[in-house]
């Protein structure tokens, strides 16, 4: 099988309807891991549910693109499962680091024309992605004012699937979906020392309203208007580069992560100068460490460098709440856990690990080493845990298989380091 499942997105459990719980540490289902094992310093980059939830995409440090499939073994009507390592169906190849990826906002499996992503890559322009079959289907191509190529930095489509808009230095640029290549619209966040500054990392629509936000590294958050690109707002509050981004299902709440920043923000559209509350979460590293939201809003559970993932439940959070707390915590294994995403239909969490590992000093007078006058440096006391995690957050009956004792690589430790 290649591609995109064409199998149901959901599994068919009739009127049964699947909402997360995180009542108790999910329960373990599957992963990848052998998959990133052939590269030493490889490590995930997160990882994204398509909008249909038929599969999952990936990003890592090896520039790979991989698509998975859901693991048929959720479509069993069996309550006992064993669930293979999954093993993706597609591995798309970028030339160079991958700065940022994303699913066309109307993909179907059901519908291949709509089964597309996009990746945007260090000195290279804006692929387009065949879901199916991993073929490169078009290319957007951005010049700066020497003729340049230049690449962005962050993608996102609308909405209604007509635009793909991309980020770069104090520029938004907005290309037609339905015409590849270097035309577009050119969108100034900076000018005449006023405006958002910096490079444009990350953008996320409204669900709601006619308005986009846009996350900078220089540390400030912007949101303007979707026809035009007119300003409506400049906030900042961050301690670090903004890196992510992610609106509440109702359209009017708004979150937004950066890099060394140990807090989550979160922002009304109603009172967009007033922060409304944070949550506290540790990211220490220059790395993009992503949070989501499930479908209803209810719960934002986000990763952190020690690789610790947290779930607060917001739907009873007030504005006199400066501070929220997570009402559960758990550790899907020792190293970061920088990807979290949340099933659009059914109560799965998927995870990515991994992070980038620095050399550090030894000793040079170890047994059966050689003796030089260089400082030393070495990785070999690093032991990277780099694999795709999917997790089963659901009230209703457990479909994995019910030993708890298993340690096999890969399957992770499960361990509830809080609850409340």
């Amino acid at each position: 099988m290649e591609g995109v499942s064409e199998e149901p997105a959901a599994v068919d459990e009739g009127d049964i309807f699947w909402s997360y719980s995180f009542s108790q540490v999910p329960q373990y289902l599957s992963g990848s891991w052998s998959e990133f094992s052939t590269r030493s310093e490889n490590f995930l980059k997160g990882c994204k549910w398509a909008p249909d939830g038929s599969c999952i995409l990936t990003n890592s440090a090896d520039n790979v693109l991989r698509i998975y499939n859901l693991p048929p073994e959720l479509y069993s009507e069996s309550e006992q499962v064993d669930y293979a390592e999954m093993v993706p169906v597609l591995r798309m190849v970028e030339g160079d680091t991958i700065y940022d990826y994303c699913w066309y906002s109307l993909m179907s499996s059901t519908q291949p024309d709509t089964s597309y992503v996009a990746s945007s890559s260090r000195e290279n322009p804006i692929h387009i992605w065949d879901a199916f079959t991993g073929e490169l289907r078009a290319s957007f191509r951005a010049y700066n004012h020497l003729d340049e190529l230049t690449a962005a930095h962050s993608l996102c489509f609308s909405p209604d699937g007509s635009q793909l808009f991309c980020g770069f230095n104090r520029t938004v640029r907005v290309f037609s979906t339905s015409r590849p290549g270097r035309d577009c619209e050119v969108r100034t966040t900076f000018a005449k020392k006023q405006g958002q500054s910096g490079i444009i990392s990350c953008l996320a629509f409204s669900p709601a309203q006619p308005l986009y936000a846009c996350g900078s590294y220089g540390r400030t958050l912007g949101l303007y208007a979707w026809d035009d690109g007119s300003p409506l707002a400049l906030l900042g509050g961050h301690q670090g580069g903004i890196t992510h981004l992610c609106f509440h299902p109702d359209g009017n709440l708004f979150f937004s992560g950066a890099r060394k920043d140990a807090e989550l923000l979160c922002w009304d559209l109603r009172q967009p100068g007033h922060l409304l509350w944070s949550l506290s979460r540790e990211v220490t590293t220059n790395q993009r460490i992503y949070f989501d939201l499930d479908p209803s809003g209810q719960f934002l559970v986000s990763g952190n460098t020690s690789g610790v993932v947290s779930v607060w439940d917001i739907s009873g959070a007030f504005s006199d709440c400066k501070q929220l707390e997570p009402v559960m915590t758990f550790l899907p294994q020792d190293d970061c856990t920088n990807g979290v995403s949340l099933h659009p239909t059914l109560p799965l969490l998927a995870t990515a690990s991994g992070q980038r590992m620095f050399p550090e000093p030894t000793n040079s007078g170890d047994e059966g080493e050689p003796e030089l006058d260089l400082p030393l440096l070495s990785l070999r006391h690093a032991h990277p845990e780099c694999q795709l995690q999917l997790w089963w957050c659901g009230g209703g009956p457990d479909p994995s298989n019910p030993d708890e004792d298993q340690d096999e690589k890969g399957q992770g430790r499960t361990e509830a380091v809080g609850m409340s």
